[in-house]
């Protein structure tokens, strides 16, 4: 049997009703709400087609219909319509990622917040594997006679700043003299070769009171740089789904929060999805508990090489439509702002 184009035009306006009501749809409905030109017995007889086909299904004793997965891949690949976001939404999304932050961990957990805001889902941001991040500067900055805060900043314009408790003596002077030598010595290095080639070994200096500070120093240096390499997740609007229907059940609402919340899975989930814009819905994620779930994710670029990755998890009755446009257009200025920030401007594109 095949999709003819009245099939689609009904299953299209089920998908459609069945999102903004998260009720069962009837043919009387379709008949009553939608310009379909035909009477609700000959929608009832479509209905019975699709259900066989595999694209409704019909929830307990209720005389309506709802799109199963198969309906919600097909209305994302062939008939959902983007929504063009208004003059207004554009400017709050790019006038609020531009707003104060400048810190490129910050500006990511941003982007998270601001997601979910819009979505009224539970966002997500990924950051990117730094391995290929080049750092630009080092600083040792004095707190007290025993304290001394390392900040390592990256081209990225990632930024790590490291509370050292000291085991000698230091003058201000010494610290800034070793900051200029390891900004000299790493420099336009990426963190892994800074790791991987033992540049510390290479590290001398034959000033003595330099040679406690970097014996100090150096190993907490290394660390933080491992620690860099961390990819990190955050997780906005987790309550969010208790004001969705089909999480009404709280045993139901609690699995998909427990989900959630074993974040190092969740993490290498995320990573192993391809780039771009992706959408997997339902049964099409492979874990038991995300098969009443859709995923959205989208990747942005850091520097235009850097790699991370944004998105939404939600119920399968999703505005895909609207959402997908959402995320699209926030990574792009989530680009933007990276690449303002990494010195570039926005009259090169």
């Amino acid at each position: 049997m095949e999709l003819s184009e009245r099939k689609l035009k009904i299953l299209q306006a089920i998908i459609s009703d069945y999102v903004r009501s998260a009720e069962p749809v009837g043919s009387r409905t379709l008949s009553k709400k939608y310009e379909l030109g035909i009477s609700p017995a000959t929608i009832r007889n479509e209905m019975a087609d699709l259900e066989e086909m595999g694209y409704l299904t019909h929830p307990h004793t209720s005389a309506g219909r709802v799109p199963s997965d198969k309906a919600y891949r097909l209305y994302v690949n062939a008939l959902m319509e983007k929504k063009e976001l208004s003059r207004e939404e554009k400017n709050i999304i790019a006038e609020r990622l531009k707003s104060g932050v400048s810190e490129f961990e910050k500006t990511i957990e941003h982007a998270a917040s601001l997601l979910s805001e819009i979505t009224n889902l539970t966002s997500f941001a990924l950051t990117p594997s730094q391995n290929d991040d080049a750092l630009k500067f080092i600083n040792l900055l004095p707190v007290d006679e025993r304290t001394v805060v390392l900040m390592i900043v990256a081209e990225s314009g990632k930024i790590s700043n490291t509370a050292l408790r000291m085991k000698v003596p230091y003058t201000e002077e010494n610290l800034q003299l070793l900051a200029k030598t390891m900004t000299y010595n790493y420099k336009g290095k990426t963190i892994s070769e800074v790791l991987t080639n033992n540049i510390i070994a290479n590290f001398e200096t034959d000033i003595t009171a330099m040679s406690g500070l970097a014996e100090n120093v150096m190993p907490n240096f290394m660390k933080t740089l491992e620690d860099m390499l961390n990819v990190n997740l955050y997780m906005e609007g987790l309550t969010n789904i208790f004001d969705i229907p089909e999480y009404n059940n709280l045993d139901k609402a609690k699995s998909f929060i427990e989900m959630l919340s074993q974040k190092e899975d969740f993490t290498k989930k995320l990573m192993a999805r391809e780039d771009g814009i992706i959408v997997t819905i339902g049964e099409e994620n492979q874990e038991d508990v995300m098969q009443d779930c859709s995923l959205i994710t989208a990747t942005y670029h850091v520097d235009g090489k850097m790699v991370g990755k944004i998105g939404v998890i939600g119920p399968t009755r999703m505005r895909y439509g609207e959402i997908t446009s959402i995320i699209e257009y926030l990574t792009d200025n989530l680009n933007n702002v990276f690449k303002l920030e990494s010195g570039g401007n926005e009259d090169d594109e």
